[in-house]
């Protein structure tokens, strides 16, 4: 198995011991959990969890794309929510990359805490 790390400037460097993606054996790519971070000032974009999860989704755009992935190469993701209240509009947002034919596997949990306090965080699974 070949091991590859994926790197961009176009999402949030990693705080902490951690890559924003590894592609294994050319054909897998997984995504760490995107938080809503602007990958120039390193601040939380957005003060609810819509405008929080377009951030989110144009960072994990950005690490697919250096990967050599798209949305429709995903697979699978896994959405942790700090209060479940706010799936709906998560979920609004989200819908906006996806359609029904092209929609990866998800799970979507609540959790007690996220990093910096933000409202959502979404990693991913992609196979090109």
């Amino acid at each position: 198995m070949t091991r590859k790390i994926v790197r961009t400037d176009l999402a949030p460097a990693p705080v902490g011991p951690y890559n924003q993606a590894i592609a294994a054996s050319g054909q897998m790519i997984f995504v760490a959990g995107q938080i809503p971070l602007d990958p120039n000032s390193s601040t939380i974009v957005g003060e609810d969890v819509s405008q929080q999860t377009t951030q989110v989704m144009a960072n994990l755009k950005a690490i697919l794309e250096a990967a050599g992935a798209t949305f429709s190469d995903i697979v699978k993701t896994t959405v942790f929510l700090a209060n479940m209240n706010d799936f709906a509009a998560m979920n609004t947002v989200y819908s906006q990359y996806f359609d029904e034919s092209s929609a990866p596997a998800r799970a979507c949990v609540e959790v007690s805490r996220l990093p910096k306090d933000v409202l959502v965080e979404i990693e991913c699974i992609a196979v090109i």
